[in-house]
């Protein structure tokens, strides 16, 4: 009898197929991207492959995940609650990898970091290749995006660690700010509008201050540290990159405030942009930030030190 109670016990774990970690974090890159192509793009496989193992994972839990068209992607509403879900399982099988990564050499083996557009640019040429060759067995993926889409992805489980501007209104993270990173008035040099030796704000003409679109810490980060207490003198127009902020400013269109770090960048060599220090000491904090569940917390510690004493 007990035998027969083996036999069929074996014969169902058989029948019953569980969910891949590979099949979930597609599934998740499909919710993040609402695109098949994309969300292959993202996780490094073609498409057909791709395409198979979401039908893979339809056919283990034996329910619709996604409603596809020839234009979308809907992510059905079991299909929510299954990604909820995933996130849960990746995130805890993350941790069981960094328990069992505790004993390791610090800083080795992958680490995920998002970045953000105004940091990475001055930073990560500066900081890498020092960081290479300190800990040569760390392999870093880097995903620049702005500050709330990296957020996201951390918290989902796909990202390890952030560095970014603060303050931003975060939850569930632990941050350690490294240093601080002043603010510079930064103009034609040719121009009329402002008179950087004797810059005051109420002195600027409507729509003369340019600045990043909506979505970039860097615009929230200038208007609360510089003290634009005046909407009307921000021009409606967002520029969507610092490439393309600068080349407004280099063609005189108006004037912006740009990091300290940007100074000496590659971005404003052969430009007739300069630079000037604003007199109140206007600044943004350069910090990290990762989950608070994780067990990495003191090797973060260890690259956020290495960032400041680098850069």
């Amino acid at each position: 009898m007990k035998n027969r109670l083996f036999i069929l016990f074996y014969a169902i774990l058989s029948i019953i197929r569980p969910p891949t970690l590979k099949q979930l974090n597609y599934f998740l890159a499909l919710c993040g991207e609402l695109h098949f192509g994309r969300a292959a793009e993202r996780s490094f496989v073609s498409q057909s492959a791709f395409s198979n193992a979401i039908q893979e994972l339809e056919s283990t839990l034996e329910i619709r995940l996604v409603d596809r068209t020839n234009r979308s992607v809907t992510i059905t509403a079991v299909g929510q609650e299954i990604a909820a879900q995933a996130r849960l399982v990746l995130r805890d099988v993350e941790s069981l990898m960094e328990i069992a990564q505790g004993d390791s050499k610090p800083l080795c083996g992958e680490l995920r970091l998002g970045v953000i557009p105004t940091i990475a640019p001055f930073v990560l040429p500066v900081v890498l290749p020092k960081l290479r060759k300190a800990f040569p067995e760390l392999r870093l993926l880097l995903i620049e995006d702005q500050t709330q889409r990296i957020y996201e992805r951390l918290m989902s489980g796909e990202l390890d660690l952030l560095l970014l501007a603060l303050p931003w209104e975060m939850r569930g993270v632990t941050q350690q700010v490294l240093y601080r990173d002043e603010f510079y008035l930064a103009y034609h040099q040719d121009t009329d509008r402002v008179d950087p030796e004797n810059y005051r704000f109420n002195r600027l003409e409507t729509d003369s201050i340019l600045l990043l679109e909506d979505g970039h810490c860097l615009r929230d980060h200038a208007l609360a540290a510089c003290k634009i207490r005046s909407i009307q003198k921000v021009r409606r127009f967002g520029a969507s990159s610092l490439l393309t902020l600068i080349e407004m400013v280099d063609a005189d269109l108006g004037i912006t405030f740009l990091p300290e770090m940007a100074r000496g960048s590659t971005l404003l060599r052969n430009t007739h942009v300069r630079m000037h220090p604003l007199s109140d000491k206007s600044y943004r904090n350069i910090g990290l930030a990762w989950r608070k569940s994780s067990n990495r917390s003191e090797e973060f510690s260890l690259l956020g030190n290495f960032i400041r004493d680098n850069r």
